[in-house]
C-alpha cells in the first residue's frame, strides 16, 4: 500500500497500522539470533508459513529494502522514514523479513556503480528473496592485502574464463549467485588489474568446500573456479576498476558487521534478554557488566545512526565503516564473554553448532577477523580518520 510520506506523524500511523494487520504473531518474538534470519534464496526452506507470509508481504510493498528505489523493488524511503520503519518493527519486538548479502553489500554498490539495465536485473530478485548471494573477496595470498587477489579472468571477446580460489567465503555452498574480485590485467598494478565480476555459483567450473570453525559450525567456504565463462555483461561498473567498487562495498560490510554488537538491538536491554534467559542478576559485578555493555550499545547504535545520516547521496560511512566495524565487533564480543559468565557451569554445556552458549560464544571470535581485522580496522582509523602520521 502506498503510504502518506508527506507527514511524519501519519506516516508513522500508518506504517504502525499496517504492521499491525499484516506481522504475523510468530515474528514478534524478539529473536535477533543468526537461527532466526530469513536469508532467502533459491533453496532457502522456510522455518514457518508465518516466515514465509511475513516476506512475501513485505517484499510486496517494498519493505525488505525500504530506502531503494521503488523501480528496483524497494519502498524509496528516506532515511527518517526508514528510521521510522525500524522503531516501529523494534516496538513490535519483530523480526526483519529478509537479511543477506545482497541487501547489506551488494545491493548498495549495485545501486552506485551498477548500470540501469543491472540494477533492473539484479536487485528486485534480491528483494523478494529469490537470488542468495556471497563474497568472493578473500584468497590465500590475499587476506589483509585485498588487493593481492590472484584468481584471473582471461579475456575470451564475449566473455571471460575464470580460474583461481576464494577462501572465507561465507555461505558459499549455499548461495546462487557470487560477486567476486577477480584479475583481469596481470601487468596493472595491482590496485588497477581488478574487476568486480558477477556469476552463478551453477556455472560449470565453479566448486565450494566448507571449513569447520571451533565451534563446530561451518558458514565459511573455500571456493574454486575452474575455467568458469563469465558473460562480459556480469562485470559491475569499469572493467580493471573493481577496486573502487570493492572500496565502497567494505564500508557497507563494515556497518553492517558493526550491527552485531549494536544495531537493531530491539526494544529488550542486554539485562532483560539475561534475565528472560533465567540468569541470576543478584550479583552486583555481573549487573555492573550488563548496565556497561548496555550504555555501550546505545552510544555505537547512536554513532552509526549519525554517520548514515551524514552519508550524502548513498556514498556509504567511508573510513568511519572502520571506527563502527571496531567498535560493533568487540562490543559482541564482550556480550557473549558476559552471557558465559551469566550461565556459570550451564553455559559449558554443548548443545549444537549454532543456538547454544559456547557454540555462539566461540563463532564471536570471527567477528574481529571477517571484513577486515581489528588490527586492520585500527590502522585505518589512525591514518584516514585521526590522521596521524604513518
Amino acid at each position: 500500500m502506498p503510504f502518506d510520506t508527506t507527514n511524519p506523524e501519519n506516516f508513522r500511523a500508518e506504517i504502525r497500522e499496517w504492521l499491525s494487520k499484516n506481522c504475523p504473531a510468530e515474528m514478534q518474538d524478539g529473536d535477533r539470533t543468526a537461527d532466526s534470519i530469513c536469508w532467502g534464496g533459491k533453496n532457502w526452506t522456510f522455518q514457518s508459513d508465518a516466515q514465509k507470509q511475513w516476506l512475501d508481504v513485505c517484499a510486496a510493498n517494498g519493505l525488505t529494502c525500504p530506502t531503494w528505489p521503488a523501480e528496483y523493488g524497494g519502498a524509496g524511503f528516506n532515511r527518517e522514514q526508514e528510521k521510522i520503519w525500524l522503531s516501529e518493527l523494534d516496538h513490535l519486538d519483530a523480526r526483519l523479513p529478509l537479511q543477506s548479502f545482497g541487501i547489506w553489500m551488494l545491493g548498495p554498490a549495485l545501486l552506485h556503480f551498477g548500470s540501469h539495465e543491472q540494477k533492473l536485473h539484479y536487485l528486485p530478485p534480491i528483494t523478494r528473496g529469490e537470488v542468495r548471494w556471497c563474497q568472493g573477496y578473500s584468497e590465500p595470498g590475499a587476506g589483509s592485502d585485498l588487493a593481492s587477489v590472484q584468481s584471473k579472468g582471461e579475456d575470451q571477446g564475449d566473455h571471460w574464463l575464470v580460474n583461481g580460489q576464494k577462501v572465507w567465503t561465507s555461505y558459499a555452498d549455499k548461495a546462487d549467485w557470487i560477486f567476486a574480485l577477480i584479475r583481469t590485467d596481470k601487468d596493472a598494478p595491482k590496485h588497477k588489474g581488478i574487476s568486480f565480476l558477477l556469476f552463478d555459483m551453477q556455472s560449470q567450473g565453479v566448486t565450494t568446500r566448507p571449513i569447520k570453525l571451533i565451534s563446530g559450525a561451518s558458514p565459511f567456504c573455500e571456493t574454486f573456479f575452474d575455467n568458469v565463462t563469465v558473460p562480459k555483461d556480469q562485470i559491475v561498473g569499469t572493467e580493471n576498476r573493481g577496486w573502487d567498487v570493492a572500496k565502497y562495498l567494505l564500508t557497507h560490510e563494515r556497518e553492517m558487521i558493526s550491527g552485531g554488537g549494536s544495531g537493531r538491538g530491539g526494544a529488550r536491554t542486554l539485562g532483560k534478554v539475561l534475565a528472560d534467559a533465567g540468569h541470576d542478576l543478584s550479583e552486583a559485578s555481573l549487573r555492573s557488566e550488563a548496565i556497561a555493555c548496555d550504555i555501550e550499545e546505545m552510544a555505537v547504535g547512536l554513532t552509526i545512526e549519525r554517520y548514515k545520516d551524514q552519508a550524502a547521496g548513498g556514498k556509504g560511512v567511508g573510513d568511519a565503516s572502520a571506527m563502527l566495524k571496531y567498535a560493533g565487533t568487540e562490543l559482541n564480543k564482550r556480550k557473549h564473554e558476559l552471557f558465559m559468565s551469566a550461565g556459570g557451569s550451564e553455559a559449558l554445556q554443548w548443545d549444537g553448532e549454532t543456538g547454544s552458549l559456547p557454540a555462539d560464544w566461540l563463532r564471536t571470535k570471527a567477528n574481529s577477523i571477517e571484513g577486515g581485522t581489528s588490527e586492520v580496522m585500527l590502522s585505518i582509523i589512525s591514518k584516514r580518520v585521526l590522521g596521524l602520521p604513518g
